[in-house]
């Protein structure tokens, strides 16, 4: 973004440094280059301004949801220790009732021995 701000800078310099500037026509004078200048710099300025203050709102928000997150965890083992693991209130909660929970399955399953053939 500041490829042309900095390049406006240079020319303007440049401009300035000559004794008696060019007559460009009336679209293209030194005090209207040297205000677009001037003008970008500032939103450019207010642009960075307001990405810091993004920025910072981004961390608060990152904090306020870690303690949230940490918050459905302790209340979600609460409801686990206060009801137990198996109850319709630690379901209600989010909690999955441990009798509804999958039972793992073993690969391989006959212990390593072939199974009969027919």
């Amino acid at each position: 973004m500041g490829f042309a701000r900095e390049t406006a800078r240079k020319r303007l310099a440049g401009l300035k440094s000559v004794k008696t500037p060019p007559d460009f026509g009336p679209n293209l004078t030194v005090p209207g280059y040297e205000a677009k200048e001037k003008s970008v710099s500032a939103k450019l300025d207010a642009y960075n301004q307001s990405l810091a203050a993004s920025d910072q709102l981004q961390n608060e928000l990152q904090a306020e949801e870690a303690e949230l997150n940490d918050l459905n965890r302790r209340f979600l083992s609460a409801g686990e220790a206060h009801c137990g693991p198996d109850s319709s209130e630690y379901e209600m909660l989010g909690g999955t009732r441990k009798s509804e929970r999958k039972r793992p399955t073993r690969k391989g399953g006959t212990g390593g021995t072939a199974p009969p053939k027919p």
